[in-house]
């Protein structure tokens, strides 16, 4: 018999997942300054446990980079999400594939009609065909898609009509398929730039009451937030992929205003990669008598 549950309405999921997306150490120091940066709250703070990032290679498991290892961090936080069934979850990570386990949770907590605001400047419905880190495919694996194996892990899929994209400007051809075969709603950065009317006519057309947002920082235009993907200064590296347009105030104003139209039940931070403070804490690593 399962033991009764420690109730509690929200919870804090620190999740500084990494071997989802690049193998880099800014995941799970990105995930550790949002949950410190985050106005105190009395909600719990729970850490999902993670293997520490120590630089080596991961391995490559039937089309994915460390399937193994996420898959049993998938199922931890899943395992803290059912030990406290929380009304709400705010999550920090980490690599985008943390939205996957509380998404999933919240879907079946409120009965298969939570609604999913997903502000990103990519769709992430990819498959292993198509690329092999698991962040890539974390929306598609909560709709039934997206990587077989991972899927498996959601019990209750989301519905594809209370599914939106925000921010999002362009494509590729395959995500492009997925999209529009599934019928997802999608409303890039331009319509969105001084108006959320688009995501408020959506909420009310599909008449939705809980809601989950994503947020990946990458949605942010480059030259205007520099903690994320685009701006290593380490590499040299073109990232061939979308950057985002839009800016802070967008999307604070875009997120102030859903909440007054729903009931936000589930934030995710993903994809926050603070540069500098890495440079700066392998600096102080270096001098002897920081030791």
């Amino acid at each position: 018999m399962r033991n009764k549950p420690i109730t509690t309405k929200t919870i804090r999921l620190l999740m500084p997942q990494w071997q989802g997306g690049i193998n880099n150490v800014s995941y799970p120091l990105g995930a550790r300054l949002l949950a410190w940066l985050a106005p105190e709250s009395d909600a719990p703070m729970l850490e999902v446990p993670i293997g520490s990032y120590d630089g080596s290679s991961i391995a490559m498991e039937d089309g994915i980079m460390g399937r193994t290892a996420l898959t049993k961090q998938l199922r931890s936080a899943r395992h803290l999400l059912d030990a406290y069934e929380p009304e709400r979850v705010i999550t920090f990570g980490g690599d985008c594939l943390v939205s996957q386990a509380p998404f999933a949770y919240l879907n079946e907590r409120y009965d298969g009609a939570l609604g999913v605001l997903w502000i990103d400047a990519h769709p992430d419905v990819s498959t292993p065909t198509n690329v092999y880190n698991s962040h890539a495919m974390v929306l598609g694996n909560l709709l039934g898609e997206g990587d077989p194996g991972l899927a498996k892990e959601v019990r209750r899929p989301l519905d594809t009509k209370k599914v939106m994209l925000a921010g999002i400007d362009d494509m590729l051809d395959y995500e492009w398929e997925v999209v529009n075969r599934l019928g997802i709603a999608h409303v890039g950065s331009a319509a969105l730039a001084g108006t959320s009317d688009r995501i408020l006519e959506w909420i009310r057309h599909n008449s939705i009451n809980h809601l989950a947002i994503h947020f990946d920082f990458d949605v942010l235009d480059p030259q205007r937030f520099r903690s994320q993907l685009f701006n290593n200064p380490n590499s040299d590296v073109v990232v061939d992929a979308m950057q985002g347009k839009m800016t802070m105030p967008q999307v604070t104003r875009l997120i102030t205003d859903v909440t007054k139209a729903a009931d936000v039940v589930g934030f995710t931070f993903a994809e926050h990669m603070p540069w500098d403070d890495i440079n700066l804490a392998t600096m102080m690593d270096s001098f002897s008598f920081m030791k």
